[in-house]
């Protein structure tokens, strides 16, 4: 099977979540959707009140069809993008893909570590699971 680097493999994060904004969780399609370069379609998701993510258990969920993929906080729907979504580049979310689940640390989003960072860190997940229609 031919392999394709990345951004044109494309990239879809089901759930991101960084320390400054614990109330806020993000779902971001990454590929070359806005021409050569990597580019992304994201949005983001609040909890009320200033609660955090990391004080419960949520569910976080993609519903990923060849023309539209969905994204949800517990059972709020958040984003939706398509392929006319904004961006005119390719739709490359179109092939399987593989499921990582990872503390992100440093990178240009959001930065690098610094003396406010809080080391070690959890990840706590209950289940994750996988349903097709094929």
């Amino acid at each position: 099977m031919p392999t394709v680097g990345w951004p044109k493999c494309g990239e879809i994060d089901i759930m991101e979540n960084i320390g400054k904004e614990p109330g806020t969780v993000h779902g971001s399609l990454h590929g070359p959707l806005n021409g050569p370069g990597a580019s992304n379609l994201s949005a983001s998701f609040t909890l009320p009140d200033g609660k955090r993510f990391a004080d419960d258990f949520h569910l976080y969920a993609v519903e990923w069809e060849p023309d539209e993929i969905r994204f949800y906080a517990d059972t709020n729907l958040y984003a939706k993008f398509n392929r006319q979504s904004p961006g005119g580049g390719p739709w490359v979310f179109d092939h399987p893909f593989f499921i990582l689940l990872n503390f992100a640390v440093g990178g240009d989003w959001p930065g690098n570590p610094d003396a406010t960072t809080k080391f070690p860190q959890a990840m706590l997940v209950d289940y994750v699971r996988v349903y097709t229609t094929r």
